[in-house]
């Protein structure tokens, strides 16, 4: 598919046609999405996503430019800032394409379906993502973040390119995309591999991709990678091994340690840019910390390691007080300040610190938080865990409790300092991602016997439960109001997660009827004899079905409703997922490390118990509403 795209796109670059512009206005001021509002004034006249748009395109015969993105996302206002809103290409933009502009966390299937055609024809993916698309919808190329003087080029040639030979174009734009989704269904299954031999598969490309040094996976960017983490804190449950236990320990320690975690406030940042975990892309997502609690839970259980519970629950006290309000929680935070700085509500510079911190306190801060290295990094460094609390005691020959009280009196002065910067804040409050939320403050009210988390947990419930579902289906997000984007599979699976672990720990049983009912319409709205979609109403051709999810920086959703309809005590429920069993082992033997939930929820078919549900645990709230 690329040799085709390549050879027959690029190599069309013919004469200009002059065509008069189309009469659009910009439709994304005071949008409700915070990230498509920020693009409201640009001189581009971006068009919402819906069918109206798409009609326009195959009306004007004119080339669709989806640009996603998402608030929190430090290169989207970088692009936005040098091509979105330059004039000469607003008005390329405007002149020869429709331009339409979606917020991921918004259309996250049509987002997916896009990143998989980048990444399949480019290599890699990300944000900002930029795919231009015929007027059918078939996608012809895209790119992520480029320059200014880069992006203006192209559009010049690909404006040219259309003009010159539309049917041609089509046809090849057309033809690729059947290839792309031949792939996505293809394979080469053979014979299922025995459940010994899929965990062993598993464990030896996990381990294959494991940094031993630094722990996590790859040698470049370092994302956390829960799905694969937890499906391997699973495996060390059920069998222990030694090497396993200290790729896990080495991981956990270093996510927990550096650069991944805000060591002032609290929370963890999406991922780090280095493969050493020192250095973030500064955004805090709301499905980061429901995650990464969950999955200290998972290993404070696994080892028996306070310290890894003690890390969940400052995760979730920092999500409760700084993402959470009365109703629910919001999105994001932003990767940049008030004044387009990515970090600099963050960093701190030496000067700053010993302004605020006299005498002994900068002395047991500048240790404890490792802050050194100022004239190399002159926009500031990052606390990060420096010299141990135990170590700085000993050698000052004073107690821990003293030095303890020291430090968390430098902390209140840095907060306080910090709570001056500005952060800009995503408000949409997600489905899904508050699903997983309720999910991890269910677990550790219980785990941790932390009555603090049932009132926050209760107020996301019952968000959940009266503001996004109207008793047929769920809402994505709520505006004023009114529905904003459309729910996707994820949202249906990660809910039905949330509120499964709530009935647990509430004794509340609606809560886990209304759980089955949401993996009920999971599965007739998502699920299609071709497989899994992760949209009910797709607007392009092409939209990919499949065997299998992989998983991302989230669990697939498709696997999270297997493995929930396959403990469920419901019939229907547990007999489609059994069905699907060995055609979802089939998809999935070939390249495990990727369906990593996939791979737990079949071992879970196996076993028949559930490694994230405890029914024997007696709830703490005897409540039935």
């Amino acid at each position: 598919m690329t040799e085709i795209l390549k050879k027959g796109l690029w190599g069309l670059l013919l004469c200009f046609f002059s065509l008069p512009a189309l009469a659009l206005q910009n439709q994304l001021l005071n949008h409700p999405s915070p990230y498509l509002a920020m693009h409201g004034n640009d001189p581009v006249h971006w068009q919402d996503w819906n069918v109206q748009t798409l009609e326009l395109a195959k009306k004007e015969r004119k080339l669709l430019f989806i640009s996603s993105g998402y608030f929190a996302c430090h290169w989207c206002h970088v692009m936005q800032r040098e091509s979105y809103q330059n004039t000469a290409i607003a008005k390329l933009l405007n002149t020869w394409f429709i331009p339409v502009k979606i917020d991921r966390e918004l259309n996250p299937a049509l987002d997916e379906h896009l990143v998989d055609f980048v990444r399949r024809t480019q290599g890699h993916a990300g944000w900002p993502l930029n795919v231009f698309l015929t007027p059918e919808g078939y996608p012809l190329a895209g790119i992520t973040y480029v320059p200014a003087e880069h992006f203006r080029v192209l559009l010049d040639r690909l404006q040219k390119m259309w003009q010159a030979e539309k049917t041609q174009v089509t046809g090849l734009a057309r033809q690729a995309m059947e290839e792309l989704a031949q792939q996505r269904q293809s394979g080469n299954p053979g014979d299922q591999l025995p459940a010994k031999e899929l965990l062993q598969k598993f464990l030896e490309s996990a381990m294959g991709m494991a940094d031993e040094m630094a722990g996590g996976f790859g040698q470049q960017n370092r994302f956390p990678m829960t799905p694969q983490l937890s499906t391997l804190l699973e495996i060390q449950m059920r069998e222990p091994d030694e090497s396993l236990a200290h790729f896990l320990r080495l991981t956990l320690d270093y996510m927990a340690l550096k650069g991944l975690r805000d060591h002032l406030a609290g929370g963890f940042f999406r991922y780090t840019v280095d493969p050493d975990w020192q250095t973030p892309h500064y955004e805090k997502m709301l499905y980061t910390q429901a995650l990464l609690a969950d999955l200290y839970l998972r290993a404070a259980e696994v080892f028996k390691e306070p310290a890894y519970a003690e890390v969940a629950r400052n995760t979730l006290i920092f999500a409760v007080g700084k993402m959470c309000n009365r109703e629910a929680c919001v999105a994001s935070f932003s990767a940049v300040d008030g004044k387009g700085a990515e970090g600099a509500y963050y960093l701190w510079k030496e000067a700053e610190l010993k302004q605020l911190l006299k005498g002994q306190l900068w002395d047991l801060a500048r240790e404890y938080w490792q802050l050194q290295g100022f004239e190399s990094k002159p926009e500031g460094v990052l606390p990060m865990q420096g010299v141990a609390l135990k170590a700085l005691a000993q050698t000052r020959g004073r107690p821990v409790v003293e030095i303890r009280k020291q430090l968390e009196q430098a902390r209140q002065l840095l907060l306080a300092a910090r709570s001056k910067r500005s952060l800009p804040v995503d408000d949409k409050y997600l489905a899904g991602w508050n699903g997983l939320m309720l999910f991890a403050l269910s677990k550790a009210a219980g785990q941790l016997d932390a009555p603090e988390f049932l009132v926050p947990g209760e107020r996301l419930r019952n968000y959940l439960v009266k503001q996004l579902w109207n008793g047929k289906q769920l809402y994505r997000a709520v505006h004023q109001g009114q529905p904003v984007g459309q729910a996707s599979l994820a949202d249906y699976a990660y809910v039905a997660r949330g509120l499964k672990q709530w009935a647990e720990i509430s004794g509340n049983k609606n809560d886990g009827r209304l759980a089955d009912e949401l993996l009920i319409v999971a599965w007739r709205d998502f699920y299609t004899e071709k497989g899994w979609l992760s949209s009910s109403r797709a607007l392009l051709p092409g939209m990919p079905s499949v065997k299998a999810q992989e998983d991302g920086a989230l669990p697939a959703a498709a696997a999270m409703v297997m493995r929930l309809s396959l403990t469920s005590k419901n019939e229907q429920l547990h007999g489609k997922a059994q069905k699907l069993v060995s055609a979802t082992w089939l998809a999935v033997q070939g390249n495990p490390f990727w369906y990593a939930s996939s791979v737990e929820a079949l071992l879970l078919s196996r076993s028949g118990t559930s490694p994230h549900f405890s029914p024997g645990r007696k709830p703490v709230m005897e409540k039935d509403r």
